[in-house]
């Protein structure tokens, strides 16, 4: 199986990538090529993205700044709303766009509760991968990781044992 290497890589057919992934990759790389600010993929389609399996990928959440929340997804239709109605995380603007293979949820200013404080979650690693027609950002595995175990959740902890499976097969 081909990974990408840190700093850039390129999804293969190798990769747990559905034609509905595929496509939601590529329109929002079309879409988040006018971001000012970094943004990123995180989930189970980044965990999908360093060809590991991320189990069930239902839809793709991509972190980004409130200024470019305000700035593009007016202009594909996505609605903003504050918060995201979940107890466990929040985002100052949330929408989702359904225009895609799959729905991606946009979350601006993400934050996670851990032990009653709410914590910013925005990862200091950016790791590029070329799709057809263009280029996403995921946190380089090992923070990935990180940012899944920290929200506890079963589905959360499977996906970092899966990139840690993938990090063990890897010469």
């Amino acid at each position: 199986m081909r990974i990408p290497k840190e700093g850039f890589g390129c999804y293969t057919e190798h990769m747990a990538v559905s034609p509905a992934l595929s496509a939601s990759l590529r329109a929002i790389s079309c879409v988040m090529a006018g971001a000012q600010d970094d943004w990123w993929i995180i989930g189970s389609a980044a965990v999908a993205l360093h060809g590991a399996d991320p189990g069930d990928v239902a839809d793709v959440d991509v972190l980004l700044s409130v200024a470019d929340a305000e700035r593009i997804l007016p202009g594909v239709g996505v609605p903003l709303r504050r918060g995201s109605g979940n107890a466990a995380f929040r985002s100052s603007l949330f929408g989702i766009w359904l225009g895609t293979g799959l729905p991606v949820e946009f979350m601006a200013d993400f934050h996670h509760q851990c032990d009653g404080i709410w914590r910013t979650v925005r990862p200091a690693t950016r790791q590029a991968i070329a799709v057809e027609g263009g280029m996403v950002f995921i946190p380089e595995r090992r923070e990935l990781q990180a940012i899944l175990a920290a929200f506890g959740r079963p589905k959360d902890m499977a996906r970092g044992r899966s990139l840690a499976a993938v990090a063990r097969d890897t010469p």
